[in-house]
This record gives C-alpha cells, structure tokens and sequence, in this order.
C-alpha cells in the first residue's frame, strides 16, 4: 500500500472507524489520565483482535475459530475474569471498576455490531440460508464477558413445513442447545475469504 493512501485498506480502515464510533460513544465526556486512557486502548486492541474469522478446521468435532490475535501471538487473545459493573453512578466508581465499566461497555456494543455485519438479513418467507449440518457458527447472547465468543457446530436443522429451517441444534464445549438461525452467525470458510 503506498504511503497517504488509506483508501487501499477499506476492510481494516472500516475497523478503525468501527472501534473509533464506539470508543467516542462510550467515553463521552470522561476525562482519563494518560495511563487509563493507554489501558483502555489495549483492551480495545484485545477485543478487537479476538474476533472469530473463520473455522481452524473443518473436523466437526473442532470448535476453534481462527482470529487476528493468531497472526500477531500465534494464539487467541484471551482475558482472565473481571466482575460485572452494573454500578449506574460513575462517581461511586473507583477508578479501576471504572475503567472496568468502560471496556464491558465497548465490549457489548462493539460485539452486537460485529454480529450485525456477519448476519445477513434476509426476509423470513424466503430460504436463503447457506447453514449446512457441520457449519461453524458464532452463537449471538446476551450477556457475555469481553473476549468471550459462544462458538458451535450446526448438527441438525429443523425445517417447518414450507421446507424453510428456521431453528437448529448446535454442539458446543458445553453440550448440545436449539437456537432460532437468527442468533446464529456462519463464520465464513477459509476457502471464501481468499476469493
């Protein structure tokens, strides 16, 4: 890419608009020292770079997705256990729960919006689902803590008699569970990315 021309990267110049949208709405008018303001963007690196992009393997059996933080420490980003802040007064806050609130804040809309964009709307009458039996999918729920990402796979579909499946049943590490296929999100094959 030549220098002064950020035209030429749409896909990840789109990220960086995406996670800027966010950081400004979720900060406001907040006043952060150098130190928070530098910790908040390492959380929104790591939250950004745990993103599922598309399936390790195609083993049915393999519920790993690959993600940007495979490229830069050769394993998934991940995040030890932080309490949920559901403090409404940001002045009973200390400054660490705070900064806790913050992240779980940019976490929930960022997340919500990346499920948006690998969700494809269509109308409900009409069967243009690409869901196959084996398929490796991000489950959309409500409630997770940063960096966590609900993956499964597709083991059976549930087709209502106008022959359009609308629900299915999902392996994941904890068992198996029934979702509508519109909180499931398909992550795209290696195969499709490279075209």
């Amino acid at each position: 890419m030549p220098p002064y021309a950020p035209h030429f990267g749409g896909i990840w110049e789109a990220g960086v608009k995406s996670a800027k949208f966010h950081i400004k709405r979720v900060l406001g008018s907040t006043h952060l020292t150098y130190e928070e303001l530098s910790t908040l963007f390492t959380q929104v690196e790591a939250i950004l770079n745990s993103r599922p992009l598309c399936p390790l393997s195609s083993s049915p059996n393999d519920f790993l997705s690959l993600s940007p933080g495979h490229f830069l420490i050769g394993r998934r980003v991940t995040a030890l256990p932080s309490p949920v802040v559901d403090i409404r007064n940001e002045t009973q806050l200390s400054r660490y729960y705070r900064m806790e609130k913050i992240r779980q804040h940019f976490w929930t809309r960022w997340q919500r919006e990346y499920i948006g964009e690998l969700q494809q709307r269509t109308k409900w009458k009409t069967s243009h689902s690409s869901l196959n039996i084996g398929d490796l999918v991000l489950i959309q729920e409500d409630n997770v803590p940063p960096l966590s990402w609900r993956l499964g796979r597709v083991a059976r579909l549930f087709f209502g008699p106008d022959g359009i499946s609308r629900v299915a049943d999902i392996n994941t590490t904890r068992g198996c569970i029934r979702r509508p296929l519109v909180r499931l999100c398909p992550l795209p094959n290696a195969e499709d990315l490279q075209a």
